[in-house]
């Protein structure tokens, strides 16, 4: 038999392409690492920097942030069985607890509390013999599904109105009331604008806390106090910064890998005492109504982006009116003169972090795609259904960019009009 090895360049190309559709399986036929290392066509071993895992050039680990393993991913209507095949895990007397007080944006976890509920794992599950409970503190009405996913094993959700909006004073009261009843061993708040960098350093205040803020790593040391070492970004994000962990610590995003491996109970639980209603010197007066033309690309939830395959702008101007998005374009369509030039999304423009990304008819060229990898969900538009920006959507819609539009501002004119005649 012919030891000559014998190559499919076609399957080759594939393993490079991760936008192609058979990219994962093909990985997963090789077996072994083949999610992270392939064998190239010069006979050298090519890495995939994409990996779950992977280590870079900087010692830094790739986060998945879909939740899903390279690979095996599963997508649509299966991902469901995914999460139901993961390993169940239950802690019925935990040694001790990690309290995280998630943001909860938009009524659902987002990728910041979701490596945040990571890095909780991480510390709960340290010691195999004793292992401790991930505790999460949810405030207000929700539309999350997954804490169990996430890794969450005590849930202790206060639906009261008292921690509607904006009330950090109130919150303050209830967390030092988790505290006195409960004790957690860690607390763990996000770092951010949205409100858990304010409360987090409110909190470090009630309990007589020197806080650790802006984490993005830890790791173990047995002569800490604690037993964990972090670091955490100091001076204009310039430098790092290591001291042993404190009780409580300000995350920031990417600080952990999420869960994605088990399911854990998320049991309701619930606080023996009153806790005591906080005399609040601030009045939330609700949200206030902002122009989406006047938000940054880098800051807006909802962005519309048109690319070469809009032929009715006027129609796509009244859409993002409309639906109250953000406008965003495609390099192609500004340097058309379409859009101006701050709407650029990509890396040649304004990297983004919506929530919902509508690009219609966008292609999708690798700068573009990496300009939106961090947004959570992206509906495409498009007539090619073969295009990378297909490949990459959570949904995709095939057909003429103008016709949908229209019918979609036409379902959402039609749906206001009857909650005001409801009204």
């Amino acid at each position: 038999m012919s030891e000559i090895r014998r190559r499919d360049p076609r399957r080759e190309w594939i393993a490079r392409n991760r936008l192609h559709p058979e990219h994962a399986s093909v990985l997963a036929e090789q077996g072994g690492s083949a999610a992270s290392e392939w064998l190239g066509p010069n006979g050298v071993i090519r890495k995939n920097p994409r990996a779950i895992g992977f280590i870079g050039p900087n010692g830094i680990k790739r986060i998945d942030r879909s939740g899903a393993q390279q690979g095996g991913q599963v997508a649509g209507g299966a991902r469901q069985g995914a999460q139901d095949s993961r390993r169940r895990v239950e802690i019925p007397e935990p040694a001790f607890l990690v309290a995280v007080v998630p943001e909860l944006a938009g009524g659902r976890l987002s990728g910041h509390d979701k490596d945040l509920l990571g890095l909780a794992r991480r510390l709960a599950d340290a010691d195999s013999e004793r292992p401790g409970a991930v505790l999460a503190v949810v405030f207000g009405e929700h539309k999350e599904e997954g804490f169990g996913e996430a890794g969450i094993d005590r849930l202790l959700h206060l639906a009261d109105d008292t921690y509607a909006g904006f009330a950090p004073e109130a919150r303050l009261a209830a967390l030092a009331a988790v505290e006195r009843e409960l004790a957690p061993r860690h607390w763990l708040l996000p770092d951010s604008p949205l409100g858990g960098a304010d409360l987090g350093r409110r909190l470090a205040l009630r309990l007589g806390e020197r806080p650790a803020t802006g984490v993005w790593q830890i790791e173990a040391d047995g002569a800490a106090p604690l037993g964990w070492r972090c670091t955490a970004r100091g001076a204009a994000e310039s430098l790092d910064i290591q001291r042993p962990l404190p009780r409580l610590a300000l995350a920031l995003a990417e600080c952990a890998e999420p869960v994605d491996e088990t399911r854990h109970a998320a049991a309701p639980l619930s606080l023996a005492e009153t806790i005591p209603s906080a005399f609040s010197r601030i009045e939330d007066l609700g949200q206030v109504a902002v122009d989406p033309a006047g938000v940054a690309l880098a800051e807006a939830e909802f962005i519309l982006s048109g690319g070469n395959g809009v032929k009715d702008w006027e129609g796509f101007h009244h859409a993002a009116k409309v639906l109250g998005a953000t406008e965003g374009a495609s390099r192609v369509a500004v340097d058309d003169g379409f859009m101006a030039r701050d709407r650029q999304v990509g890396a040649t423009g304004t990297w983004v972090t919506a929530r919902v990304y509508l690009a219609v008819g966008i292609s999708g060229a690798i700068q573009h795609l990496q300009g939106i990898q961090s947004c959570d969900k992206v509906v495409a538009i498009n007539l090619d259904p073969g295009c990378d920006m297909i490949k990459r959507a959570d949904l995709a819609v095939i057909g003429d960019s103008a016709a949908i539009l229209a019918a979609l501002v036409a379902r959402v004119e039609q749906q206001r009009g009857g909650q005001r005649d409801a009204a």
